[in-house]
């Protein structure tokens, strides 16, 4: 009978330039590969874990689940295994010759970015490409699998040069080994102190028992035995007061596959009416798919220390999706589902302990403020330095979540209190970030409210002429440049009893002096007869023109009435294939302004009124971001005035 030829297969083209970087790049820890594979393996356990709770047969006589590590000096090899869920034909390919989650240009761009010195290095978790990271210690790696219920063993190998390939083979039971064909340098990861070391260290709180092969005695007594290394104890049910820094920093990558620290975690126990304990962490920065919606979110599910579920993301508000960790509950059954889940009132009371936990955690970071911290780093000799640097985690997590975030204020009503005291804008005081709290802290007693203005970008919101007065009265702005800050603000109406105020709707109503009231009234009854002859040229445009009060250095601008859409709103509606109909809005002409002077001479004049009422309205849209319907003629008409100019 002829041996089955082995089935050559080129990797998926991101694969293949992610595994060169990977392969000719240096990292400075590259023996985070072993909590990588281990953490695979780990994953696979808790995979046949959940699938025996209704699939009985499945464990068969071997129910002891374990993680083996196989150190072997003399041919230099490194074996890890495990007796979990194992993969099909089918999944050797698909999840390793292909980039699992997101593998695009993207990724590849910024591995190389970070080869050249020009980034950093924290995307290995971001992708699921941890696996490849084996060959940052190996030539040449070799996974054999069999899947549980399967009586079929594939093999599947590659050097990371030319592709893999994959082929029958033999394994005794269910599970998956990875045998690593260790480089000329890595001769320490087959040392078993090397390798005990690093399990303790990177692997000390994976809940299946990771055990060690080590090799007693000499001569005629020699022999191998299995050393049980890590402490196969949960983290988060160990009390606090035991736990390090550093640990937690390890259990976020195992759980994870992250390669950084997080931001900050939250440990706790609830009892009561519903018994749990959580665990969470904040990321240090987010995935490059966060706003994917194919994304999987959540966090792993246990039910009295058993796996249930990986991306419970029935536990956590979707705005809520970038958080990670673990939560263990005493009161949901075992065979829980999701279908049960999207329906228990335990699941609710548990999201709602969720999410008032992450809260109240992201409050904390929020009143932290600056911290000074110790940085360790090197000089230009390559000798060790520590430096204190400060640095403000809240900002750092707003920088990289603050969007998210801010869907809170739209699908959550019940949570807006505390979510808007999380916000942060820039404003026209220009002080950095801004929260509410602090901008009602230093309001002006007289001032109506708090003030925003929304637009494309930060630089089209400082450009508004809709903040010229308010400018002139010193009072602040906030920035709101995010497509979601319509809809939050559509829901966040006021804050501590002070309204939100669009500086583009509706009249300001600023505070004035009688002095001041009585020259707005002359100077309006002064255009009257101009206003009335604008309205009627641009009737087809406008719903009203009037004198502003608002304006101080532009000639015009145009508002919404206090129900209608702002126009960045409508650029974002339209730009998503929303319907939206034309809506008509309102001139406001600046009484002071030389052009608007100027129109009070052409009042009679039927020719020339009209075209300068309609410069004025295409240059109110171009000041506020909005195209003219007729960008053509706006440029011959300002064409044809620099020429009479000149």
């Amino acid at each position: 009978m002829s041996t089955p030829q082995a089935e050559q297969h080129r990797f998926e083209a991101e694969v293949d330039q992610v595994l060169s970087i990977v392969v000719n790049s240096l990292y400075s820890h590259r023996e985070v590969f072993l909590r990588e594979l281990i953490s695979n393996s780990s994953d696979a356990l808790d995979k046949l874990a959940f699938r025996a709770l209704t699939e009985k047969e499945l464990m068969g006589d071997d129910k002891e689940l374990r993680i083996e590590i196989v150190p072997d000096a003399e041919n230099k090899t490194l074996t890890i295994r495990d007796n979990g869920v194992g993969m099909t034909h089918d999944e050797l390919v698909q999840n390793l010759g292909t980039i699992a989650r997101s593998g695009s240009r993207q990724l590849v761009e910024a591995m190389k970015a970070k080869a050249e010195g020009k980034g950093e290095l924290s995307l290995i978790g971001q992708f699921g490409v941890g696996f490849y990271s084996a060959f940052l210690v190996a030539d040449r790696v070799r996974v054999v699998s069999r899947a549980a219920g399967s009586d079929e063993a594939w093999a599947w190998e590659s050097d990371a040069k030319d592709g893999y390939t994959v082929e029958p083979a033999e394994r005794e039971g269910r599970g998956t080994d990875i045998v690593l064909s260790l480089k000329d340098d890595a001769d320490e990861y087959a040392r078993e102190w090397d390798l005990k070391d690093l399990i303790r260290k990177y692997s000390d709180y994976v809940r299946h028992p990771i055990r060690l092969q080590v090799t007693r005695g000499e001569g005629d007594d020699k022999k191998t035995e299995w050393d049980t290394v890590n402490q196969a104890s949960a983290l988060w049910t160990r009390p606090k007061s035991e736990i390090e820094d550093l640990q937690y920093n390890e259990f976020y990558k195992h759980l994870s596959h992250d390669w950084s620290d997080p931001l900050a975690w939250t440990h706790f126990k609830v009892e009561g009416t519903q018994e749990l304990t959580g665990l969470l962490f904040v990321p240090g920065q987010a995935p490059f798919d966060l706003f994917d919606q194919r994304n999987k979110r959540g966090v792993r599910l246990f039910v009295k220390r058993v796996f249930i579920m990986e991306d419970c993301e029935e536990l956590l508000p979707e705005w809520l999706r970038f958080m990670r960790g673990v939560i263990d509950s005493e009161d949901l059954p075992l065979n829980v589902s999701r279908e049960l889940l999207q329906q228990d009132r335990v699941t609710r009371a548990i999201k709602k302990q969720v999410t008032k936990k992450t809260l109240g955690l992201l409050q904390e970071l929020a009143d932290e403020g600056v911290t000074e911290i110790e940085q360790e780093s090197e000089d230009d000799d390559g000798n060790e330095t520590t430096e204190k640097v400060e640095r403000n985690r809240y900002e750092t997590f707003w920088q990289q979540f603050g969007r998210v975030l801010k869907e809170g204020v739209h699908f959550d009503p019940e949570y807006t209190d505390e979510i808007a005291r999380l916000l942060r804008y820039e404003s026209s005081a220009n002080r950095g970030l801004v929260s509410l709290p602090d901008y009602v802290a230093k309001m002006d007693p007289d001032q109506p409210g708090i003030y925003y203005v929304t637009g494309d970008s930060l630089e089209a919101c400082r450009n508004s002429p809709h903040l010229e007065a308010l400018r002139k009265k010193g009072y602040e702005v906030l920035y709101m440049a995010d497509p979601i800050d319509e809809w939050v603000v559509q829901r966040l109406t006021e804050f501590e009893d002070k309204k939100l105020i669009a500086a583009s709707k509706g009249a300001l109503d600023l505070p004035e002096t009688e002095e001041e009231k009585k020259e707005h009234e002359a100077k309006a009854k002064g255009l009257e007869e101009v206003v009335g002859k604008v309205k009627e040229a641009l009737s087809d445009r406008v719903e009203d023109v009037r004198v502003s009060s608002r304006l101080t250095d532009s000639p015009a601008c145009l508002v919404t009435s206090e129900q209608g859409l702002s126009p960045h709103l409508e650029r974002i509606l339209r730009a998503n294939g929303q319907p939206i109909p034309e809506q008509k809005r309102i001139l406001e002409l600046n009484p002071d302004h030389p052009v608007v002077k100027a129109l009070t001479g052409m009042a009679d004049d039927a020719e020339r009124l009209p075209r300068w009422s309609g410069l004025l309205y295409d240059q109110a849209l171009l000041a506020e971001g909005s195209m003219p319907k007729d960008p053509a003629a706006l440029a011959k008409a300002i064409a044809e005035l620099m020429q009479k100019a000149t």
